[in-house]
């Protein structure tokens, strides 16, 4: 089955194809030429997910599926969720985690969560699968593997920032992958429905 995978992060790119493995066969945008930027105006993560999910798929004759993560921090009332790409005013993701820690400041309410929203759309219908890790931010960045917030976010149970963890050790514990998992699961019967 090929579906979209409607991003232009090259980074959850290739994160979700490593969690997919050879189940489908994943098209980029670049592989089916779109070049343009997707529209992303919602208030919520499954809002903007199903918003790009469903912008692809009415231009293209594929089902299409699209993402949108959100870090949410307690002590912050849940920002940057939704703005969490350009928390800081760019997509500069170490301004961005500046602003973070400079908001925590010397706080010890580091609680946070990563959480993850899929929104797939085939033939017109569309479903929606979350994904979440709970953990908390580091006082200061640390590790120069990952991206994003990787370099603050300390996964529950864990000392070491995802930044620091190799891509099958973060896989084991990512928000990202828990909401594949369920979509993927959800793919396999879709599979077998239409092979019986």
């Amino acid at each position: 089955m090929k579906i979209i995978f409607a991003t232009n992060n090259l980074n959850k790119l290739k994160e979700i194809q490593h969690a997919l493995g050879n189940s489908f066969e994943l098209l980029s945008l670049k592989d089916v030429g779109f070049s343009g930027d997707i529209p992303e105006t919602g208030e919520t993560l499954e809002a903007n997910a199903l918003q790009k999910a469903k912008y692809i798929a009415d231009q293209y004759d594929y089902p299409v599926f699209a993402d949108d993560t959100g870090l949410e921090i307690d002590f912050l009332n849940g920002r940057p969720g939704v703005h969490t790409a350009h928390y800081s005013g760019s997509r500069d993701s170490s301004q961005n985690m500046s602003k973070v820690l400079n908001e925590l400041g010397e706080t010890n309410d580091r609680a946070a969560r990563f959480r993850t929203i899929i929104a797939f759309v085939n033939d017109g219908n569309s479903s929606l699968f979350e994904g979440k890790v709970e953990g908390k931010i580091a006082v200061e960045t640390s590790g120069e593997k990952g991206f994003g917030y990787d370099p603050i976010f300390i996964p529950k149970g864990q000392t070491r920032s995802f930044a620091e963890m190799t891509l099958d050790e973060k896989s084991q514990q990512n928000h990202r992958v828990r909401a594949l998992e369920k979509f993927t699961t959800y793919l396999s019967g879709l599979q077998t429905q239409s092979s019986s």
